[in-house]
């Protein structure tokens, strides 16, 4: 680990003491941090609340929204979940992932943006939505999109 995730994992272990229920704020607390949780942090967190490391990297990878690498400069998140789906949403990411020129779960080669599909940004009522840099959009379309990503430079 580099000197900033050490640093980083240190202050976060620190706030968080062992105690039940620990885990999720100690995984969302470095990611602020860090902007994901890298994977040499799961056997330190395992060890720190003594639990298995299979039971760390579980929670990381059950929960959509931990990373475990850092994301693009820009992250556009896309709802998946039913009320969405039945508004459009397949669509829409159809159209972003040929607008970005990259695939869901993963950020373009020059480190631009992330395109990640995700379930429920508790928009239903107004859906098709997406999350872009953590601004809620509801209503969306292929054209309001574009709109979004011209106004990021993408």
């Amino acid at each position: 680990m580099d000197q900033q995730t050490n640093n980083s994992l240190a202050a976060v272990l620190t706030a968080h003491p062992p105690a039940p229920g620990a885990l999720l704020p100690l995984l969302h607390a470095l990611q602020d941090a860090l902007g994901h949780v890298p994977p040499e942090a799961v056997p330190v967190i395992a060890e720190h609340l003594n639990l298995s490391r299979a039971e760390v990297h579980g929670v990381i990878s059950y929960y959509h929204f931990f990373r475990q690498q850092p994301p693009g400069r820009t992250v556009l998140q896309v709802c998946r979940a039913e009320a969405c789906q039945s508004r459009g949403a397949q669509a829409l990411l159809a159209h972003a992932e040929a607008r970005l020129g990259c695939t869901a779960h993963s950020t373009r080669a020059d480190g631009a943006v992330t395109l990640e599909p995700v379930y429920c940004l508790g928009l239903c009522a107004s859906s098709p939505a997406l999350m872009l840099n953590d601004r809620l959009h509801a209503r969306m379309n292929a054209a309001r999109l574009d709109a979004l990503l011209e106004k990021e430079g993408l």
